[in-house]
């Protein structure tokens, strides 16, 4: 099974980590923040550099800049992946990104297969929405949350869906954008982690992001109820 490590040097990446343990070996590390100017003074814990570096990926939640260089720069030889869910300013992502197995998403819920067999097992997972709907006759009997944003807004947003459209006719035209509705009342917390310095922003990225999926996910069960019609 694939290690998840990730870690944390504030208030962020605990929903993550309880989305992210259900389908992994997860490891979750608070780690302090840095007190001196000088990068050279960073200090990991030797249990904390164990559990890094037993893993296949590192996700940082880590806010404070020195502090995210530091993991980059020490592990990225270390792990197969790292995935930067803070960062600020296009100068440190491509400072981040020098390294080839870093990414630093500009929201965690748009992470997609790369062609990196361990990146892509992760992926299969977490990271942009993907749901099925399964009909009875032409009716919604269930949603199955093939691949759940990182925080756990998926299972959120699909469990509002299936309470208002259990036993009754998908609507095309509203479904989706209920969902994509329903997002903005999950407290997303990507806007403070300085993803963004417009919170609309985030908003409509992951609104539209789960819009999306349910839009795709109507039209491959329509196509299926098709199919299956043709057959019989």
């Amino acid at each position: 099974m694939i290690k998840v490590a990730i870690a944390t040097d504030g208030p962020y990446g605990d929903r993550a980590y309880d989305t992210i343990k259900k389908e992994f070996d997860t490891k979750f590390i608070e780690l302090e923040q840095p007190t001196s100017m000088f990068i050279d003074d960073i200090e990991i814990l030797e249990e904390n550099v164990k559990q890094i570096e037993d893993a296949n990926i590192l996700i940082t939640y880590t806010t404070h800049p020195d502090l995210t260089l530091e993991l980059v720069e020490r592990f990225a030889d270390k792990v197969d992946w790292i995935i930067v869910a803070a960062w600020r300013g296009d100068g440190f992502k491509n400072q981040l990104e020098s390294y080839d197995n870093v990414v630093c998403p500009y929201i965690m819920c748009e992470l997609e297969e790369n062609g990196n067999p361990i990146f892509d097992k992760f992926v299969s997972d977490i990271g942009k929405p993907k749901v099925v709907l399964k009909l009875d006759g032409n009716k919604l009997k269930d949603i199955v949350v093939l691949r759940s944003s990182p925080c756990g807004s998926t299972s959120f947003v699909s469990d509002f869906i299936k309470e208002s459209y259990l036993g009754k006719k998908l609507d095309p035209e509203n479904l989706p954008t209920e969902a994509g509705l329903k997002l903005q009342h999950y407290p997303c917390r990507a806007a403070k982690m300085r993803l963004f310095s417009d919170e609309e922003c985030k908003k409509e990225m992951a609104s539209g992001l789960h819009r999306d999926a349910f839009e795709e996910a109507i039209a491959f069960a329509h196509r299926t109820l098709e199919n299956r019609d043709l057959k019989i």
